[in-house]
């Protein structure tokens, strides 16, 4: 329609389906990555001119839409073996923002995800496996998931419902999408800075307001809305951390 060459072949529309896969409830009905995969590509990527042009995550466009415009399927979850009925729908994080007790899951449970969740958040050994893969490859560099990891775990340890430097920070880097978002969506190559200390400082960014709207916001997620909020923040980053050309004159 937009007498643009088709890029499909190029493999990104079906990264970006695979990574809004792992952002859905396995309950998810049929028709809604279908939605969410549409307004991902057109929305997300080509409204901006394509592949290498869009300003922010195009999976993390598409899962924001969904949540927004049909947040009972969005949050309907599968029955994880250790959940007791009263707290059956709910995450981990959801039932901390309610103020309930987990007594009944383990950090071990969380680890190797038998909890409430999306597709591909709950799995942190999975998780972890594919991002070692991705660092040894030299597809993405540390800078970003460890800065942003590191600042949600210092904050959350910090800053808690008990008082000061008495919160659980393991529980909210193992619960949650952080770990997926710190590895496989933050670090997008087009929707991040480009030097090592825009990365730190975007990684840092992700990690404050995930951090923020986890602790006092009524959400109890908040990767997608950080990463997405930071996105919009990658040319000013970009500007001030540029590196000076070699042999220019200083003025």
């Amino acid at each position: 329609m937009t007498k643009r060459k088709i890029t499909v072949l190029d493999g990104s529309a079906v990264v970006t389906g695979f990574l809004l896969a792992y952002n859905l409830p396995p309950e998810a009905p049929f028709w809604l990555p279908i939605v969410g995969s549409f307004v991902a590509i057109t929305i997300g990527k080509q409204i901006f001119g394509g592949l290498g042009q869009n300003i922010f995550n195009p999976a993390l466009v598409g899962r924001v839409f969904l949540m927004a415009s049909w947040p009972k399927y969005m949050t309907t979850w599968a029955n994880p073996r250790w959940q007791i009925d009263a707290l059956s729908s709910a995450t981990p994080l959801a039932v901390l923002k309610e103020g309930e007790l987990l007594d009944k899951i383990t950090y071990w449970d969380l680890f190797l995800g038998n909890r409430g969740g999306c597709i591909g958040e709950v799995c942190i050994a999975a998780l972890l496996l594919g991002a070692l893969f991705l660092l040894w490859k030299g597809y993405i560099s540390w800078h970003i998931p460890v800065s942003y990891v590191a600042t949600v775990g210092v904050l959350t340890y910090i800053f808690s419902a008990h008082g000061l430097f008495q919160g659980d920070w393991l529980f909210h880097i193992l619960s949650g999408g952080l770990i997926l978002g710190a590895f496989f969506m933050a670090t997008d190559y087009v929707t991040s800075p480009l030097t090592r200390r825009g990365q730190l400082i975007f990684g840092v960014g992700c990690g404050l307001l995930t951090a923020i709207i986890r602790l006092w916001g009524g959400y109890p997620e908040g990767v997608s809305y950080a990463i997405l909020i930071m996105n919009a923040a990658v040319p000013i980053i970009d500007r001030y951390t540029k590196s000076r050309v070699y042999g220019s004159k200083i003025r």
